[in-house]
Order: structure tokens, then C-alpha cells, then sequence
């Protein structure tokens, strides 16, 4: 008897919303998960992820809208009843029982055989290597043992689903590192469908098959990793992505070009920039210009600069990053640039930088915080 994760074909989320005495807290929630699908919801603090999470889980009533597992209505049963795993930020191990018994517990509540509790907790206990210390208590554990034992207690259920609410946040660089490797194994070694609530990007991207980023409890964006990272639908998914320079500036034209060769000027503080629009973005509005670090290059002596675009300023941070530096650049109107490269200026060096116009975006500056465009269907429900 191996353990295997519970089959369904999808679940779906329609429209599901839930509001705190009249605070939206979670609005119009449109979501399909295929079975085997690793997806992960991504914000800041207090975007939705975390009561979105605990919607599905059963720990919150829905204010609004439906989740249907294969067509069948869960949201309406109660959270022992929808066959779910969770994974809890906090680990809630019961301090008193150990290893073993806390992984058996749940086995324990449904009535299963004995002989098939043992052989089960066993193989749980196995699969996130924790054999050594199965008679341990979790006080006797390293904080990586006992989130190890909090995913051998959820996929010992065979769940049809496993939820997991920031399980990494209390460990340590190394740990973290180690754990999404270990996570990320047992999704595709079990065949789990999972969710996966971070507001760490590069966590996300590393694990997910399909991102959800929130902001103020509405998707700003649905996609696969490289869609996210490479075409953000605004600069609040840009800024989630990577993007670390977003500045506030305007539009100095409209669009111009062919489709996927736009470009638009804008003038960002002392700066007049050349950059790809995304989005409606027309003269004189106001806009937001995102910019990844990476994508800022330190020119030359007689290099030209790309598509005319030049920025001088005086290098005011330097840190040692392995291969390479992470530099804040300050131009003359006070504006802070971050840029990475391979080698180090000296603070205090006057420095000009650089971008290709496809890696300056320019997207509406939105200020209500909504989406700048509808997400398509196909990137809702697939």
C-alpha cells in the first residue's frame, strides 16, 4: 500500500469573494486548478492569499460565490468534510504527541484499521526522511523537521487537495532553499494538486506551475512563471516580478510603431526615457516605468547608449552579492536606481546607465490599484 493523492479532474473557484465587516478582504475570485497542478498565490500582506486559502480550506464561510470540486459544490460542506491537507505557517503540531503520532492523528479521527494507520505513518515518515526520529516529540526538532512532519501529517490523508499557507516563512535561508526542493518532490512524486500561498516571488516562480498575484484582494494577473516574469500585465505584478525600479512619470507621446515594436517617450523626474508601452498609455498621462535591475547596464567610456537611453547619477550604495553587485545609483533630482553588475564601482563614482527600450516598461499608472486589463479567459480557466 503506497500513498497516493485523492483524484479529481478540477476545482473551481467562481467568483468567491469574502468581506470583514464590510472590508473586501477577497473580490471576484475566478479560478480553474487541474488535477496535479502546483499554483501559488502571491502578494503582499493583507492582498487575499491567506483568506483565500482558508475559503477553500473551510475555515472562513464564503461572503460570495461558489467552489465546485468535479462539479460539486464544497463550499457549502465543512472543512473535515471537503477531504482537503493543510499545511499551516505555524506547523500546529501537537506538542504532547510525537512524530508518529502526530502524523497518525488524523488517520486516527477516521476510524482506519490499525495495521494500515502503522503502515501509512511509516511510509509518510519516509517519504520527508524522518525516519531516525519518528518517536521524537516536535520540541526535540528543528524548525525543517517539524514543517517536514506538518507535510508527512497532510499527504498521510491522501488528500485530494493539499493547501499550504507560507509554510516556509519561519526557517532560515538554507532551510527555506532546502524545503522547496523537498516540497516541489513530493508534489510531483505523490502527484498532489496543491496551493501555495507566498509573498516571496522567487519562491513562487521556483515551485509554481501557474502564479495568481493579488493586490487588495483582487487578481491582478493569472500565468504561467515565464508569462509573469516577462510580460506583467501592470506595474503592481512588475513590481512582484522583479521589476524593483518603478518610477512615476509622463507620457510625452502615444504609442508608436508596429505590434510588439511600440514604443512611447516619457519623462521620469530629470530623465526623458524611450520605452515599450503596456497598455493605454497616451500623451500626458500619467504613468509608472518599470525597470529590472539586471536590465540597467553601466556604459563604457564611448560605449553608445541603447535606444538613447542615458542616465547619469553618483553611486551611492555597493554590495557584494558573490558574482556579482548590487548598486543604488542617485541621479541629480534624487532619484534611486538600483542596478546589479559584474563589477563594482566605487561609491561616489559618476556613473551612466543604460536600458534597451523593450526592457523599459511603461504601463498606466493606475492609481485605484485595479488590473489594467481583464485577464483573458484562457488565463482564468484552462
Amino acid at each position: 500500500m503506497a500513498i497516493t493523492a485523492g483524484k479529481f479532474d478540477s476545482l473551481e473557484l467562481r467568483d468567491v469573494g469574502r468581506s470583514f465587516g464590510g472590508h473586501e478582504a477577497l473580490v471576484g475570485l475566478d479560478l480553474t486548478v487541474r488535477a496535479g497542478e502546483f499554483i501559488a498565490l502571491l502578494g503582499p500582506s493583507g492582498c487575499g492569499k491567506s483568506t483565500a486559502l482558508n475559503c477553500l480550506a473551510g475555515l472562513l464561510p464564503l461572503t460570495h460565490g461558489q467552489i465546485l470540486l468535479d462539479g460539486q459544490r464544497v463550499d457549502t460542506l465543512p472543512s473535515e468534510k471537503r477531504g482537503f491537507g493543510m499545511v499551516f505557517q505555524s506547523y500546529a503540531l501537537f506538542p504532547h504527541l510525537t512524530v508518529e503520532k502526530n502524523v497518525a492523528f488524523g488517520l486516527q479521527m477516521r476510524g482506519l484499521p490499525r495495521a494500515e494507520i502503522t503502515q501509512r505513518v511509516r511510509e509518510a515518515i519516509s517519504l520527508v526522511k524522518l525516519e531516525e526520529h519518528a518517536k521524537k516529540l516536535p520540541g526535540q526538532l528543528s524548525g525543517g523537521q517539524q514543517q517536514r512532519v506538518a507535510i508527512a501529517r497532510a499527504v498521510v490523508l491522501e488528500p485530494s487537495l493539499v493547501l499550504m499557507d507560507e509554510p516556509l516563512s519561519n526557517l532560515d535561508a538554507k532551510l527555506r532553499l532546502d524545503m522547496r526542493t523537498e516540497i516541489r518532490r513530493l508534489h510531483q512524486s505523490l502527484g498532489l494538486t496543491t496551493i501555495y500561498v507566498t509573498h516571496d516571488q522567487e519562491e513562487a516562480l521556483s515551485l509554481a506551475d501557474r502564479l495568481v498575484v493579488l493586490r487588495e484582494g483582487r487578481v491582478q494577473q493569472i500565468g504561467t512563471p515565464d508569462e509573469l516574469y516577462d510580460h506583467p500585465r501592470n506595474w503592481h505584478v512588475a513590481d512582484f516580478m522583479g521589476y524593483r525600479n518603478i518610477l512615476p512619470g509622463t507620457a510625452l507621446d502615444a504609442a508608436n510603431g508596429t505590434a510588439g515594436t511600440e514604443r512611447t517617450r516619457v519623462q521620469v523626474g530629470s530623465m526623458t526615457l524611450t520605452g515599450r508601452p503596456v497598455g493605454d498609455v497616451g500623451g500626458s498621462s500619467e504613468v509608472r516605468v518599470a525597470v529590472r535591475p539586471d536590465d540597467l547596464v553601466v556604459l563604457a567610456d564611448g560605449d553608445a547608449p541603447q535606444d538613447g537611453n542615458a542616465v547619469t547619477g553618483t553611486v551611492a550604495v555597493v554590495e557584494y552579492h558573490g558574482r556579482e553587485f548590487a548598486v543604488v545609483v542617485q541621479t541629480s533630482d534624487g532619484t534611486l536606481l538600483h542596478v546589479r553588475t559584474p563589477s563594482a564601482p566605487e561609491v561616489g563614482d559618476v556613473v551612466t546607465l543604460t536600458a534597451a527600450g523593450e526592457r523599459v516598461l511603461v504601463f498606466p499608472a493606475d492609481l485605484a490599484g485595479r488590473p489594467a486589463a481583464t485577464a483573458p479567459a484562457e488565463a482564468v480557466a484552462v
